[in-house]
């Protein structure tokens, strides 16, 4: 290594105790290519080369970051001061590794000389600027050498920075120690999280054995219960064959009524088949009074509806008259409103044709003491023609409203009339109903022994039971 630049402080800060620590063996590795980089750089014999990510290498060992970062540490071997002493290193190891060592070595050579010429002066410059840059650095680091001075304010700020950064550093090295005494920890918790699932997979198991041993002693309980209650049958059993003479004399006892019960089955059959005959033909004869019974409502409603027309057309006619007559009645009064107002009208003519004498004559004072009735006369007659139109607009409204009323009235008795269309209807029906039952009722009591006197009953019954519900509604 170069002294000047990898000197042994450098080496003591790299730490090379770091284990598993992978944010140490980042630390670790930027401060080589930290210092690999800035020595290439300052010597000016790497250009162009990518610089390795040094978070794969240490959190995951990219190989291939990890090989860019020894060809710049191998890099700096070969053009340091003791660069013999590696080169006689390097010629002892395998050929193999030696081969690849090389071919690295030429990598970093090969990258060292890509440069046109025109860029050897822009580089020279470079070159003075950093080395003048170096000069400054320099300076200030002969000023900051003051910081070893603990006498200085600086040198004691110093020291108790240092120290703050040793304590941090030692708090860093506790803490991911305990990490890792935490993770070692969780690890055994999974263990035994692990023996304790499959211990109480085995507890399942044995809980799930022993709920089947205890439902086949329940079965096994009912079992003998079972038994219990079968011997106690065959003991009846046994009992009931004791007594199997009795019961046999029993079965031929039963063996002729049931012979009789037969042939009044066969018998009764019989009567039934007849009685349901006569039953269709009943149903026939129903049917085709219902029918005729519809076609009578519908005539019925049919000449109510005729007859309430015809009512109303009277009525209608009866009013048609009335208005005839009040039509007549104010022709009547408006020819003597007209010959009024031409006899007022011929007495004006008359008086503005005496209107040529002198004004002093006793005609025109006589005609002038006539003029004032004539004009009270016309305001009367005008007044009494506006009595008599206010009196026929107070008519036709007082006639609109009892149209309305009239209609509401027609409304009233059409709704009126088909209720009690359907009154009579219902009352009708209602006597069928109660001669039905009637009929019904002498039928039960003549056929009181055959076999269909329940459904009788039953039909008899219901009808019964409509005709309160009928009279109800009705």
């Amino acid at each position: 290594r170069d002294p000047v630049w990898f000197s042994d402080g450098w080496l003591s800060r790299l730490k090379t105790d770091v284990d598993e620590n992978w944010r140490l063996k980042v630390h670790t590795s930027l401060s080589a290519l930290f210092m690999s980089v800035r020595y290439q750089v300052l010597t000016q014999e790497i250009s162009d080369f990518s610089l390795p990510n040094v978070s794969l290498v240490a959190e995951h060992a990219d190989p291939v970051e990890l090989g860019r970062l020894l060809q710049l540490i191998l890099g700096c071997a070969v053009r340091c001061e003791r660069k013999q002493e590696y080169i006689q290193i390097i010629m002892t190891l395998e050929e193999s590794v030696q081969h690849v060592v090389m071919t690295a070595i030429q990598e970093v050579k090969r990258l060292s000389h890509f440069f046109v010429p025109g860029q050897v002066a822009v580089l020279q410059e470079e070159r003075n600027s950093l080395l003048a840059e170096n000069d400054v650095l320099t300076d200030r680091t002969n000023q900051l050498d003051t910081f070893d001075d603990l006498s200085t304010p600086s040198g004691r700020k110093y020291s108790q920075l240092q120290q703050q950064l040793e304590s941090l550093q030692e708090e860093n090295f506790r803490l991911e120690a305990a990490k890792d005494d935490y993770r070692i920890h969780c690890e055994e918790l999974e263990k035994q999280l692990i023996e304790l699932q499959h211990r109480n997979d085995d507890l399942t198991s044995l809980a799930e054995e022993s709920r089947a041993l205890k439902d086949e002693l329940d079965v096994l309980r009912s079992c003998s219960d079972r038994v219990v209650m079968l011997e106690a049958s065959v003991e009846t059993y046994k009992r009931k064959l004791e007594n199997l003479g009795d019961l046999k004399r029993q079965m031929k006892l039963l063996e002729e009524n049931n012979m009789t019960y037969m042939q009044n089955t066969v018998s009764l059959e019989e009567e039934l088949r007849k009685a349901n005959a006569a039953r269709a033909q009943l149903e026939t004869y129903k049917r085709q009074v219902q029918q005729l019974h519809k076609k009578l409502s519908e005539e019925t409603r049919r000449a109510d509806t005729m007859a309430f027309e015809m009512k109303k057309l009277e009525e209608k006619h009866e009013t048609v008259m009335k208005e005839k007559e009040r039509i007549i009645i104010e022709r009547e009064s408006l020819k003597e409103i007209n010959e009024e107002l031409r006899c007022t009208q011929a007495q004006e003519r008359q008086f503005s044709q005496a209107g040529m004498f002198p004004s002093n004559s006793p005609s025109h004072e006589n005609l002038a003491a006539e003029l004032l009735p004539i004009e009270y006369r016309e305001k009367f007659i005008r007044l009494q023609h506006e009595n008599k139109m206010l009196r026929v607009q107070q008519e036709e409204s007082e006639r609109e409203r009892i149209a309305a009323l009239q209609a509401q009235l027609e409304e009233a008795d059409k709704t009126r009339s088909n209720l009690e269309t359907d009154n009579r209807l219902s009352r009708e029906r209602v006597g069928e109903l109660q001669q039905q039952v009637e009929d019904l009722q002498k039928a039960l009591q003549s056929q009181a022994t055959k076999p269909d006197d329940v459904s009788v009953s039953a039909c008899c019954n219901g009808k019964k039971q409509k005709i309160p519900l009928i009279n109800d509604v009705f």
